[in-house]
């Protein structure tokens, strides 16, 4: 049944709001949980229901999902497939960037006339889950949609930051509202308690009562250009509140996890649930596995640290430390006689050589990584840092305003290192 559907995976967005992790990236290119970049998700996805035939449209800060896509997912000839990266380019049609998700797609729909493509897949760049897209697809063609939305269920307090949906019985959508303010009256959208008993056997109730957008959806390739024949450039807040009006769009529910990652602060709080003891995604099912770049590095050396709920990622050299409810990555080093609480260390993309290091010390710059007695907590610290011996970051009651410094930035709470910053010995955060 997949192969007759095609995915496009939107990754062209600004990400302003996990700036400066998209200082000089883009929101899907940024590294997550140690080893992989978050457009490892949606690929990953797809590959593992057997989607194989994968657009993704670029535009702000391409270049290093460009590199990362390149070296990551190269198909041999037998088992055939392909990820293809499609960047904004001005045409004698159009001399326009994309103006949004609508638009990006409308921009590319003659690239996505593969031979006997039936359905579209529409997917974001930039959320956690793992989803059986081909269950998605069965409804679909159960229910005869034209386009089919998967919807999570949510609490009325949830709500306020995402789109609700309004479904019937027969889970056909015939409401939807983007992002209600709290006082908003949305009643008229309360889930269907038949709905909710039918598709996921729950009873309605306050953690329940809504259904909001994951920004997932399957478009029939005929809907999808008849819904895109305008000049309206957003999805969310355009195409499908209209479409609801006059063509059949289903809503598909999901009760697995699904983690939309829009902020520094949930960037963060979903790294620190992923070292509890039990988390809430798993990457350790070998059925479904995350795939990312093939780095062939060696594994993790921990000489004599105490190291509590934290995980390391391949290549990393942890020394007499302190690591607790911290992330770290790919060959990060840690020194002796620091302290991580609290971190993400996203790693770095190279070790540095004895002669590299020597001519460090002559100029008094630290090495990559973290030096000698330094305790941070709190903190994102971003790729390729250079942190020095005796500093203290996030670790002192100091109260400064938040914003985005030289070196660093401080949003809801949370410091964040710069990539490719240096932060002399002493430094005091």
């Amino acid at each position: 049944m997949n192969n007759k559907m095609i995915a496009v995976i939107l990754g062209g967005g600004k990400g302003t709001r996990l700036f400066p992790l998209t200082k000089d990236r883009s929101k899907p290119a940024v590294p997550f949980a140690g080893k992989y970049r978050l457009v490892d998700i949606p690929i990953s996805n797809c590959i593992n229901c057997g989607i194989k035939d994968i657009y993704l449209l670029t535009q702000f800060n391409s270049a290093s999902l460009h590199h990362h896509i390149s070296k990551t997912y190269v198909f041999d000839n037998f088992g055939g497939g392909f990820v293809e990266l499609l960047a904004a380019e001005q045409t004698p049609q159009s001399s326009t960037w994309y103006q949004g998700t609508a638009d990006a797609v409308r921009k590319n729909l003659k690239h996505f006339t593969y031979p006997g493509a039936e359905y579209c897949l529409l997917l974001s760049g930039d959320q956690l889950y793992r989803m059986d897209f081909n269950k998605m697809l069965e409804h679909h063609i159960k229910t005869g949609a034209e386009i089919t939305i998967a919807g999570k269920t949510i609490s009325r307090q949830e709500a306020t930051g995402l789109g609700i949906i309004g479904a019937n019985s027969t889970s056909r959508i015939t409401g939807f509202v983007e992002k209600p303010a709290p006082d908003a009256d949305i009643s008229s959208l309360r889930s269907s308690e038949k709905l909710l008993k039918s598709s996921l056997g729950q009873e309605l109730s306050e953690s329940n009562e809504y259904i909001a957008s994951m920004g997932i959806y399957i478009f029939n390739m005929k809907t999808l250009a008849e819904v895109l024949d305008n000049d309206k450039d957003d999805f969310g807040k355009e195409i499908i509140p209209e479409a609801i009006k006059t063509r059949k769009v289903s809503c598909y529910l999901f009760d697995g996890f699904w983690e939309d990652i829009g902020t520094i602060k949930a960037f963060y709080n979903l790294h620190q649930n992923l070292v509890s003891i039990d988390p809430p995604f798993n990457f350790y099912d070998e059925q479904n596995p995350i795939f990312t770049h093939r780095r062939f590095l060696p594994a993790t050396k921990i000489n004599m640290c105490n190291f509590v709920s934290s995980l390391a990622a391949e290549g990393s050299i942890i020394t007499n430390a302190s690591v607790h409810n911290s992330i770290i990555g790919v060959r990060m080093v840690v020194e002796k006689y620091s302290s991580l609480d609290g971190v993400y260390c996203m790693g770095a993309n190279r070790y540095e050589t004895k002669k590299e290091k020597e001519n460090n010390r002559i100029n008094n710059i630290p090495n990559l990584g973290i030096g000698e007695n330094t305790h941070i907590a709190r903190t994102i610290i971003d790729m390729d840092a250079r942190i020095g011996d005796n500093c203290r970051i996030g670790v002192d009651n100091i109260h400064r305003k938040e914003g985005d410094y030289s070196n660093y930035s401080i949003h809801d709470g949370i410091i964040v290192i710069h990539k490719g910053a240096t932060l002399p010995n002493g430094t005091v955060i």
